[in-house]
């Protein structure tokens, strides 16, 4: 049998836990669905979220049947893991597992048509599951890099919506890490022994959200709470224009 972590979670975990379940909560992520999709790269991220969706659903939340679409291909975000773990801890968790593959090749490679591919093929996967909500696992982090982002690059206070509509496709992405500090989730897949090999990636690892994220760490030597301050101030004033069709 695989080994893999399973609650009742104690220290980082049961933090991780109540914060996902606040997040759930306070912005209704879940209500009224019956099949949820889960965005599955393989990394400590997504693995998180699939380990806490499939321990919080039915227990104190509504219940709801899980699916973990994953995006293989040479260059995709998970290239690095292997699709038959996946399949394995899928199986292991009774959580359905949905392959598709991008065909980004390193000639053309680059962030945003490779982004928009891979959620193109999220959203049809999902909706063929019939699945109207996609779980993402961006976390605190991730929102504050992405407000820098907007607001250096195109004048706009706005982070990540933790739920939004994508009116265009008939989908819903829901965050329920978006509460959750990236620190915390590394711990959580360091001592749940899923921590993957570095994205392979070649745009990846030098790419705007990476010097967002080293930008932070600079103003975090003058400003200690500056990360969790931005993504906090992102939650209560940043702009909802990305729910806007």
């Amino acid at each position: 049998m695989l080994e893999i972590p399973k609650p009742p979670w104690t220290g980082v975990g049961r933090r991780i836990e109540s914060q996902t379940r606040k997040a759930l909560f306070d912005y209704s992520m879940i209500e009224g669905q019956e099949r949820i999709a889960i965005a599955l790269s393989g990394g400590k991220d997504s693995m998180t979220l699939l380990f806490m969706l499939k321990a919080i659903l039915g227990r104190g939340v509504p219940d709801a049947k899980l699916f973990a679409i994953y995006i293989g291909g040479t260059f995709s975000c998970g290239a690095s893991v292997d699709n038959g773990y996946l399949q394995k801890i899928c199986d292991e968790l009774e959580v359905e597992f949905i392959y598709r593959e991008t065909k980004q090749e390193e000639e053309t490679l680059s962030c945003y048509p490779c982004s928009r591919e891979r959620r193109r093929l999220l959203f049809e996967a999902a909706k063929e599951a019939k699945c109207s909500h996609i779980a993402f696992g961006h976390h605190s982090d991730d929102n504050a890099q992405t407000l820098l982002m907007n607001l250096f690059h195109k004048g706009e206070f706005a982070g990540m919506l933790p739920k939004v509509t994508m009116e265009n496709y008939g989908v819903t992405i829901i965050r329920p890490l978006i509460y959750a500090k990236e620190a915390d989730i590394k711990n959580f897949a360091l001592k749940g022994g899923f921590v993957r090999a570095r994205c392979r990636c070649p745009v990846g690892q030098n790419s705007i959200r990476k010097k967002a994220d080293t930008l932070l760490k600079d103003i975090e030597d003058v400003f200690p709470n500056a990360r969790n301050n931005v993504a906090s101030a992102s939650l209560v004033y940043g702009s909802d224009k990305a729910a806007t069709p």
